[in-house]
């Protein structure tokens, strides 16, 4: 109902005022604030694929996240998900890489999972638990830490608000095409944008899919009104698809606010 009504532009309400959502070009990095790279580093075996991407805020955004509701989960949820817990909900970026999930691979992958936190820190200047980490692919099997590190080491120079598109192909894996989508939201206080990607095709369940998904704005934005939004959004969406009834080890959402468009969320804004 709600994209149906977009696509009629019909305008909606909040802070008792209208507010207006229209469809635009480009993804996860439409939003200001935000830039992105994507590399090929190795862990693909077709060398024309790109199997790395690092997505960054140009500082420290607010963030959310949810994961898999599975009881075996992969390094790289049980890392995100204390990175963000420790850090409040303060993100500098996310580097995922695809081709292997780095699951069910013990305190190797745990250790893997670490490094790719701490060199993409160290490229942007940042702490350990300011990244957040994604994988997604082959289950078991251990990751070339080393050609992903070098992929790292790649990517941030190359960082750049052109590469939302390259990043969307980057994440995938049994997927068809990629999946990316932006919308403009026009308010009394202002306009911000919104953008995202995800990625999945198979072992599609309710409670998150299996999927990997990334979301932006560049709305000013708590990390407790961001978690609320991606919670409820989520309900709807991601956590009502199913496909063949399988739950992943590496089922991640995500969602970040850079702040830059300068229009504040609050309660009153909170429906826009």
């Amino acid at each position: 109902q709600f994209w149906a009504g977009v696509k009629r532009g019909k305008r909606f309400m909040a802070d008792g005022k209208d507010f207006t959502v229209a469809l635009i070009q480009g993804g996860v990095v439409s939003p200001g604030g935000f830039r992105t790279s994507a590399v090929h580093c190795g862990v693909k075996a077709n060398a024309s694929a790109l199997d790395l991407v690092v997505l960054a805020a140009d500082g420290l955004a607010s963030a959310a996240a949810l994961f898999t509701t599975n009881l075996a989960q992969a390094a790289p949820v049980i890392l995100s998900r204390e990175h963000i817990d420790f850090s409040g909900g303060a993100v500098r970026a996310i580097v995922v890489n695809s081709g292997c999930a780095n699951a069910c691979t013990g305190p190797p992958g745990q250790a893997h999972a670490k490094l790719m936190a701490a060199e993409t820190a160290a490229a942007l200047d940042c702490a350990p638990h300011n990244v957040l980490v994604a994988s997604t692919g082959v289950i078991g099997v251990g990751l070339p830490i080393d050609r992903v590190v070098a992929g790292i080491r790649t990517a941030v120079p190359a960082l750049a608000r052109g590469h939302g598109s390259d990043a969307a192909r980057a994440i995938m894996t049994t997927d068809l095409f990629p999946k990316e989508c932006a919308v403009t939201v026009t308010t009394p206080r202002g306009a911000f944008t919104v953008g995202g990607m995800a990625k999945g095709a198979g072992m599609i369940e309710p409670n998150m899919a299996t999927m990997l998904g990334f979301l932006t704005t560049d709305a000013a934005v708590s990390p407790v009104i961001i978690r609320r939004a991606l919670e409820a959004s989520a309900r709807d969406t991601f956590n009502a698809i199913t496909v063949d009834g399988e739950s992943s080890t590496n089922d991640s959402l995500f969602a970040l606010a850079s702040g830059a468009s300068g229009v504040a969320i609050d309660d009153a804004t909170y429906p826009a």
